[in-house]
């Protein structure tokens, strides 16, 4: 098998084939542009929660969750490249798993890491022409999406019990810059903070509840109105803030209603 050295984005140098035939992905948002690449047929494992495209959700070998990982069973597939993501995957299963099989990771903050992410996974399957099409037009949407001139405040939570929220330096984070939200959550020391509502001296103006990985409903949005009356509260599709492959190309679409329900 003819293979080549492909720097992934955590500067790791892998070994990978020309021609992988057999891919695992360990990320949800990287299977779904596999797919959209036209290579989800190579894809032989993928896991738990890759639910879109959902056919391939019903049918395709799973591999484990993101962060538990079945290790015969990712064997028993002799996958020729894995593909993951530093923040979303386990660190101690993928160095276990990168002992046996090339795997290229990602390391995504904002919006231009996942263009750059599109494209090297495109350059990873032979489908680079394809993924600079849809980079390409991710970042005509972006470029192009117009936001509310007044800038407010927002908390974007993403879990309860305890309550956690996304903080500075995520990929959740360069979404709501986009939506000229600006988040109440900003220190540099926890990227995905507890939040306790009683200490929190910067009342946002909006507070979204994200549909994952918590799924908020509307019960909590009256359980969190009862500490911040004057906030607007809503429930958002956290696919499209916290996705960053493909999915993209739903999202200013989606973050242009989103403004419309924030502003009225």
């Amino acid at each position: 098998m003819e293979t080549f050295h492909a720097k992934d984005m955590m500067g790791r140098q892998v070994l990978v084939p020309k021609n992988p035939k057999r891919i695992i992905s360990l990320v949800p948002s990287q299977t779904e542009l596999l797919y959209d690449l036209g290579v989800g047929e190579q894809v032989v494992g993928q896991t738990l929660f890759c639910i879109h495209p959902p056919e391939a959700h019903q049918y395709k070998t799973r591999v484990g969750g993101t962060k538990n990982y079945k290790f015969e069973v990712i064997r028993e597939l002799q996958p020729d490249l894995i593909i993951g993501n530093k923040e979303e995957n386990d660190e101690q299963g993928i160095n276990t798993l990168a002992e046996e099989f090339p795997v290229w990771m990602s390391d995504i903050y904002g919006l231009q890491d996942a263009l750059q992410m599109i494209k090297s996974i495109g350059a990873l399957v032979n489908k680079l022409e394809k993924a600079t099409a849809i980079a390409n037009q991710i970042d005509t949407q972006f470029s192009s999406f117009t936001h509310s001139a007044k800038p407010q405040k927002v908390l974007y939570l993403i879990w309860r019990k305890p309550y956690m929220a996304a903080g500075n330096h995520t990929f959740i984070n360069d979404m709501l810059k986009h939506l000229n939200l600006v988040n109440v959550c900003n220190s540099k020391d926890a990227r995905y903070p507890e939040i306790n509502f009683d200490n929190l001296t910067n009342v946002p103006d909006v507070i979204l509840l994200s549909s994952e990985p918590y799924p908020f409903k509307q019960q909590h949005i009256n359980e969190i109105a009862t500490y911040f009356p004057a906030s607007k509260i809503l429930l958002v599709d956290g696919e499209l803030f916290s996705w960053y492959g493909s999915r993209l190309l739903h999202s200013t679409s989606y973050f242009n209603y989103l403004l419309q329900q924030i502003h009225s």
